[in-house]
């Protein structure tokens, strides 16, 4: 009894003690896995890393081609420029581009203003005509693409004036407005109307003959038909011919202010001609085209816009 006694309590305490030195073992190794983790890469950073990849990836893609396409344009232009006498090279045009741009909007005369000035002037013209092309334009191609009786009546007519060039109707503005304006505007207008009546006419004989099937069955009006079926099935080939308007727009109006004078764009590069200023020249070049980008831009997000309404 007397053994048995002091043997059990001296036995309690062992067992007792084993999982306090467990517990003491473990808490060492757990503090050294925390100081360890943050350098351990995570499925987060991976990603991250692999995203910022891909918009570099993106970014040299879109970058790089056309700045080694501009930079060989430069370099070429560079090489013509020493190979011929009087044209001016890279540094000379940029050189006068600041002169120029550093007053755009000078008036010193009717007809001697800053290129500001021009390029507005050449721009309201373009509006106007564009404008009036427009509103006859399009629901003319929509009514010759409704009726086949009024396509086959136009449609001659079209092939036979569309082929003309923009200068011919010039003078027939002339003549018949006895003013610059109103002929450059007229002739803007007669040159960029084709596209547009062409492209919604063509638009509208190739909306699928079951839509119409269906407005026929539920007796809708011309106008539903118009507004709910038409438009929205016409819309893509609507904006590819305002598109191709505007661009043609652009480049009469440049041809027929060089003819009919005053202020524009077009009648600034023939009097810079008069001077023998051809690096002003260059210039009206590099204008016309980035402004003649900035309408194309412009229109893609109006079409972009639309597409996604109507989608």
């Amino acid at each position: 009894m007397t053994t048995a006694s002091m043997t059990m309590p001296s036995s309690m305490p062992d067992k007792a003690s084993e999982p306090l030195r467990e517990k003491t073992i473990e808490q060492p190794v757990a503090s050294s896995s925390a100081t360890v983790a943050p350098v351990v890469d995570t499925p987060a950073i991976k990603i991250g890393r692999g995203q910022l990849r891909e918009a570099l990836s993106v970014l040299v893609r879109a970058v790089l081609p056309p700045f080694i396409g501009l930079a060989l344009l430069v370099g070429i232009w560079a090489i013509v420029a020493m190979k011929t006498s009087g044209f001016p090279g890279p540094l000379k045009t940029w050189d006068a581009a600041v002169i120029i741009f550093s007053d755009p909007f000078y008036v010193n005369g009717p007809n001697d203003q800053g290129i500001g000035w021009n390029i507005l002037s050449s721009l309201k013209r373009v509006a106007i005509g564009f404008g009036f092309a427009a509103a006859v334009g399009i629901p003319l191609g929509f009514a010759i693409g409704r009726f086949k009786f009024l396509n086959a009546m136009v449609d001659p007519i079209i092939s036979l004036l569309r082929p003309v060039s923009p200068l011919a109707w010039l003078p027939i503005g002339l003549l018949v407005f006895h003013r610059a304006d109103p002929a450059a505007t007229w002739t803007i207008f007669i040159c960029s109307i084709w596209p547009m009546i062409i492209n919604t006419a063509v638009g509208v004989q190739r909306v699928p003959q079951d839509y119409m099937n269906v407005a026929r069955v539920l007796n809708l009006s011309e106008m539903k038909i118009l507004t709910k079926i038409l438009f929205p099935a016409v819309l893509p080939y609507m904006l590819t011919g305002i598109r191709l308007s505007i661009g043609t727009a652009w480049l009469v109006i440049v041809a027929a202010e060089m003819l009919t004078g005053g202020v524009g764009i077009g009648f600034w590069v023939w009097d810079e001609w008069n001077n023998l200023k051809v690096e002003h020249i260059v210039i009206a070049i590099f204008v016309i085209g980035i402004v003649g980008l900035l309408l194309e831009m412009l229109l893609l997000q109006i079409a972009k816009r639309f597409s996604y309404e109507y989608s």
